[in-house]
């Protein structure tokens, strides 16, 4: 699968929701798990600040990598954030955009 590296130099990045797990399918509450360790799978929504334009992503992460208390309003640090182009057919309808991963979230919050 194609995965794009994302550059989160000099922009500024927050939690917009705190994390949640990710659901495989929302019917049965069937959690995602990542393929490789096994582990639960997390979304946080952060709010992406770039050039004077803002857009809350959500971002999809294993659960052990998410550090520090993220509540709304925490900076953090998006540790080898790639995007991944998806397309899929529902109903006769296509659809396609892109999911965000990451190695870690991690929160820049001064403790204390």
């Amino acid at each position: 699968m194609r995965q794009i590296p994302v550059d989160t130099t000099g922009a500024t990045v927050m939690v917009a929701q705190p994390p949640q797990l990710k659901l495989r399918d929302k019917k049965t509450g069937q959690v995602a798990v990542d393929n490789e360790s096994g582990n639960n799978l997390m979304t946080v929504d952060v709010l992406f600040v770039m050039n004077g334009n803002a857009e809350v992503v959500s971002v999809t992460v294993a659960e052990p990598d998410i550090s520090g208390e993220l509540v709304t309003g925490t900076p953090v640090a998006l540790t080898g954030l790639v995007a991944r182009p998806w397309e899929n057919e529902f109903n006769g309808q296509k659809r396609h955009g892109l999911s965000f991963r990451a190695v870690a979230v991690t929160s820049l919050a001064k403790a204390g």
